[in-house]
């Protein structure tokens, strides 16, 4: 298996569902050169960064100059499945544990106002994109975890620390009819959304774009200068020339090091695999009312979104190869399958839900893609210590659906009003930090077999 190496990500990625339907920017260049200056860099066409242009331009009469640099094409990175699903719950009282109950909250907060944040965000910009408000259910099918997620969630109602009006539970008598998932011994149930993520995104590039940023795909960055120049400004090396900036935004998740060296061992590349299921046309597909994390035991999970065209966003697959770091931790390399997991896919919503046994489902399509996990599953947001003018927006854990819009939206702020980290309501451990870039804990390998492991992926 390939492993981290070089600058960036490779070539010829597998193509995801998402992306059958190429947008206008999908390879663009607005302009045929690279400008020599320019006020502000945003490193990364994905989420993070076509949010972070979004709001630049949004309601600003005097927009600073940007340019946008992506290494492959637009959106082309592992913005792969579309839900839009907040941690309320599951692992509060890890982050209690570890952060103290205010810090935990405001966690949970965060995420769930996201919900609501990017349905008024796609209403607002009537943005053709399938959202869909919905709820959000874990059934999980393993008895030791199941007792462990209910006595934990039992403990954290009692304390009242924490508003749990929007999640309900299912206990094991009831749990595999609400869920509508065999053998399901607890369940519980939340607001969330699905999305197309490519149409959105590149929804907010095409009006960043239209508004005088320029848009440079197929253009990686090679190099940052460790210094500010005489004066101020930075230089950014790509393969097509050097750019002088004001400000430089990294908005490069899983590349994040490669770049910025000192997020080494603390943003790293992580491999996930995903698919898309399909009932054949000839049938009518069963009906799921939610999306879903099916959990089989500690650390292992599938999540699925049902799709308003009947087919339904799989991925997960954790259980033939996740034992094996070789196919997924420190790995950039998404040209090609997790092999041990290709077949999983296959008969899964057979197995897994009633009233599916003849549905006929079978799987169309399998990708996978490259996520940046943070070492302590907290995203990097804000300025990047001992690096003025330099920002970061990173690190999302593969759960950048429910933490990016609302982040992206605080870091204008600070980029436009000079408003503080801590003006801005992001909570207070997301905060890039010289106490985090020193730390040497890495929850990921050591929370891998314990059940901690944030489900995400």
């Amino acid at each position: 298996m390939a492993k981290a190496g070089g600058i960036g990500p490779v070539p010829n990625s597998t193509r995801p569902f998402w992306r059958t339907e190429r947008h206008e920017l999908d390879l663009h260049r607005s302009t045929a050169e690279l400008p020599s200056e320019v006020d502000v860099v945003i490193i990364g066409a994905g989420y993070a960064g076509a949010a972070l242009a979004y709001y630049i331009y949004e309601d600003n009469p005097s927009p600073p100059s940007v340019l946008i640099l992506e290494a492959r094409e637009a959106c082309s990175g592992a913005t792969a499945r579309g839900h839009l699903k907040p941690d309320v719950y599951f692992n509060m009282a890890k982050y209690v544990k570890k952060y103290g109950a205010r810090a935990a909250v405001e966690v949970a907060n965060f995420e769930a106002s996201q919900v609501h944040a990017v349905k008024d965000l796609v209403e607002k910009e009537q943005i053709d994109c399938d959202f869909v408000l919905t709820r959000a259910c874990d059934a999980t099918l393993h008895k030791g975890l199941a007792d462990e997620t209910e006595a934990a969630f039992a403990e954290l109602v009692k304390s009242g620390f924490a508003d749990f009006k929007d999640v309900y539970h299912a206990r094991a008598k009831d749990a595999e009819r609400i869920s509508g998932v065999k053998g399901a011994l607890s369940a519980f149930t939340f607001t969330a959304g699905h999305i197309w993520p490519y149409k959105l995104v590149m929804h907010l590039l095409k009006s960043a774009v239209s508004r005088g940023a320029n848009l440079q795909t197929m253009t990686p960055v090679t190099a940052v200068s460790e210094t500010p120049q005489a004066d101020g400004r930075w230089l950014v090396s790509t393969s097509r020339g050097h750019v002088r900036a004001k400000k430089i935004l990294y908005a490069t998740n899983a590349y994040t090091s490669d770049i910025a060296p000192q997020f080494e061992n603390h943003i790293i590349p992580v491999r996930g695999v995903c698919s898309r299921i399909v009932v054949p046309k000839d049938r009518v597909a069963p009906v799921l009312s939610m999306t879903y994390s099916i959990r089989h035991g500690p650390s292992m999970y599938d999540y699925l979104i049902p799709r308003p065209d009947g087919s339904i966003i799989v991925g997960g697959a954790k259980p033939p190869f996740w034992s094996d770091r070789s196919h997924w931790y420190n790995v950039k390399d998404d040209s090609r399958l997790i092999e041990p997991a290709t077949s999983w896919f296959d008969g899964l919503m057979q197995r897994t839900f009633i009233g599916w046994e003849n549905s006929g489902a079978h799987t169309d399509k399998v990708w996978t893609g490259i996520m940046g996990y943070s070492s302590d599953f907290m995203p990097y947001v804000g300025d990047v210590p001992d690096k003025p003018g330099q920002m970061i927006l990173a690190g999302f854990s593969g759960h950048g659906m429910p933490l990016i819009l609302l982040s992206a939206k605080a870091m204008a702020q600070m980029l436009r009003h000079g408003k503080s980290f801590e003006e801005t309501g992001v909570p207070s451990v997301f905060k890039a930090t010289k106490e985090r870039l020193g730390g040497t804990k890495n929850d990921i390998t050591e929370d891998q077999g314990d059940g901690s492991l944030k489900s995400k992926l």
